[in-house]
């Protein structure tokens, strides 16, 4: 579940050769694991190997050696002369014992598979050149792809296109992923991601403490909340969404729906007098409760047992829901803001971080998209090409002391105490409106029911995803909360849970 940046990789490379393993031998290692790949990719037919000058051409030449000895048709194509090769990729070459084709696109051929052991996940200039020609030629070629560590022209760390990429049938990566394989667009560069095993132990995260995961149950099933026998739905939380007037009831009624099919043992919304009636007649299990005025919702909030809220979706952008928001964080209720209540403070977001730090409540998340979060934070640009959404993320939960989850179909959420998670599980489909404001009542379920800030964020980002792959395509915003029975039992039984 760990995801290490090329930095802490080349960090785990070195402490393994410090203990005693060679270099070469994890080159060895890695490049017969890009062998036994490309055998299950490509049964049968020659297979090329374009390799560059580094470590990762160097894993192109053990895996050509070991497909010739396995009896494969195998040719090279080498970016530099053999030469001009250096410590092991120079090793690896020499035990390649036939000759190289020149590095010329018109080389390639009608190969069963190509290897691209062109460039590695260290990557951080553009690609330019006889390069570019051969990556362009790669994908023009028609031929399945099987990148070693990551697609040629990806950068590891970010994601990013270094000017072109090979897109990858599949791709072979050592130890563990890099953020590439999960943020966009270099995830979808990179086909199938198989993890080989090359003789690093996992030992070595204890020193390198990497901060960054897959957002999976494994890093956050120990605070996953589970109903115990002996509780109650008083014990299991009671979340307060707040919905806006009565031309905009819908989106707060979804949020409602999530946090209540999320887990929590009540939810109630706060709503406008003019609202009340539509929104009464609209929910069942959901309760109601009259709230014009901020004086208002400070009393409804008065009630310390009302322990989590949602404000945002169809809330309304101005100085009323700003006041919603300072009013739920001078109450120290645990919050979720999303939409309007982050629109709301796009002229001063000072305000907000400030009013966040004050409230000394970690329990706040911030859920923007990709639209709402320069209004938030504006410095904090993608104009740089090695700025990556992780870094985005997490410079923002660092600057604004609240968990912030920026929304995509490579979601991240992070921590302000550096802790990051990517998400790979969202279905296309989940790309529909209102599916945010079901996922911000998800969040505020658990958090209703105990779950820390950051985990609550990202239990709730997978199980928004794994709901969308249950209703499949054709799902819209309302089908969400309905699937995550099924979502859950799955769950349970993962985690050995009796139902």
């Amino acid at each position: 579940m760990e995801v290490l940046t090329t930095a802490e990789m080349e960090h785990a490379d070195r402490l393994t050769i410090a203990a005693g393993t060679p270099g070469f031998a994890l080159m060895l290692s890695a490049g017969q694991a890009v062998a036994q790949a490309a055998m299950e990719l490509a049964d049968e037919g020659p297979i090329l190997v374009v390799a560059g000058d580094g470590n990762n051409g160097g894993d192109g030449f053990v895996a050509a050696a070991e497909l010739a000895a396995r009896g494969r048709e195998v040719s090279v194509i080498l970016l530099c002369e053999r030469d001009n090769l250096q410590g092991d990729a120079a090793s690896a070459a020499r035990g390649w014992k036939h000759p190289v084709l020149p590095f010329n696109p018109q080389a390639i051929g009608k190969p069963a598979l190509i290897i691209d052991a062109l460039f590695g996940a260290g990557l951080n200039r553009p690609v330019k050149g006889d390069p570019f020609e051969m990556i362009e030629a790669i994908n023009a070629n028609g031929a399945p792809v099987l990148s070693v560590d990551l697609p040629s022209g990806i950068n590891g760390t970010t994601g990013a296109v270094m000017g072109a990429a090979v897109r990858a049938t599949e791709t072979v990566t050592f130890f563990r992923q890099k953020p590439a394989h999960l943020l966009l667009p270099g995830r979808l560069h990179c086909g199938r991601v198989r993890v080989a095993d090359i003789g690093i132990e996992a030992q070595v995260l204890g020193e390198i403490a990497p901060q960054t995961f897959e957002n999976t149950a494994e890093v956050w099933h120990s605070a996953f909340p589970v109903p115990q026998v002996d509780g109650h739905k008083y014990s299991r939380g009671h979340a307060v969404v707040v919905s806006g007037d009565i031309a905009a009831t819908g989106a707060a009624r979804m949020s409602a729906r999530g946090a209540l099919r999320a887990g929590a043992g009540l939810v109630t919304l706060a709503t406008p007098r003019n609202a009340l009636a539509v929104n009464a007649s609209a929910l069942s299990a959901v309760m109601v409760h009259a709230v014009d005025t901020v004086v208002e919702f400070a009393e409804l909030l008065a009630d310390k047992r009302l322990n989590s809220c949602v404000i945002g979706p169809g809330a309304g952008v101005g100085a009323r829901t700003c006041d919603l928001v300072l009013t739920a964080l001078t109450a120290k209720r645990h919050l979720v803001l999303d939409a309007d209540a982050l629109t709301s403070f796009a002229d001063a977001p000072d305000r907000l971080f400030e009013a966040i730090k004050v409230s000394a409540d970690p329990q706040v998340v911030l859920t923007p998209h990709e639209g709402e979060f320069p209004r938030l934070f504006s410095d904090i640009s993608n104009k740089h090409p090695l700025r990556s959404k992780l870094e985005r993320v997490r410079a923002a939960a660092e600057r604004c002391s609240a968990v912030v989850l920026l929304k995509g179909p490579d979601t991240v959420v992070a921590s302000p105490d550096g802790r990051a998670t990517i998400a790979a599980n969202a279905p296309p489909w989940l790309a529909t409106a209102g599916a945010g404001d079901v996922l911000s009542g998800m969040i505020a379920g658990m958090l209703a029911q105990g779950a820390p800030a950051f985990e609550a964020a990202s239990i709730g980002v997978w199980v928004h995803g794994e709901a969308a792959r249950e209703a499949g395509p054709g799902l819209i915003a309302e089908d969400l909360p309905e699937t995550l029975p099924a979502v859950f039992r799955r769950l349970y039984d993962a985690f050995g849970i009796a139902y």
